[in-house]
C-alpha cells in the first residue's frame, strides 16, 4: 500500500510528492529530490491510525 505524502526538500525547499509504503511500521531510506536531485534521507513512522509521518533531512543534518 503506497501512500502519497508531500515533503519539503531540505536543500531547495520545494514541495515534492513521495510515495511511502505504509504497510511497514518504521523505515528509513534515501530518495533524490525531483527538483534539485540532492539525496534526502527519509524517516517514516506509521502512527496508530495507519498514517505515515515523514521526516526529511539532508546529508549534513542531525
Amino acid at each position: 500500500m503506497l501512500t502519497p505524502c508531500i515533503i519539503d526538500c531540505p536543500y531547495c525547499g520545494e514541495p515534492i510528492e513521495i510515495l511511502v509504503d505504509a504497510s511497514l511500521p518504521s523505515q528509513q531510506y534515501i530518495e533524490d529530490c525531483q527538483v534539485c536531485c540532492r539525496p534526502i534521507t527519509l524517516r517514516v513512522e506509521v502512527d496508530a491510525d495507519g498514517e505515515p509521518q515523514v521526516r526529511a533531512t539532508g546529508e549534513n543534518d542531525a
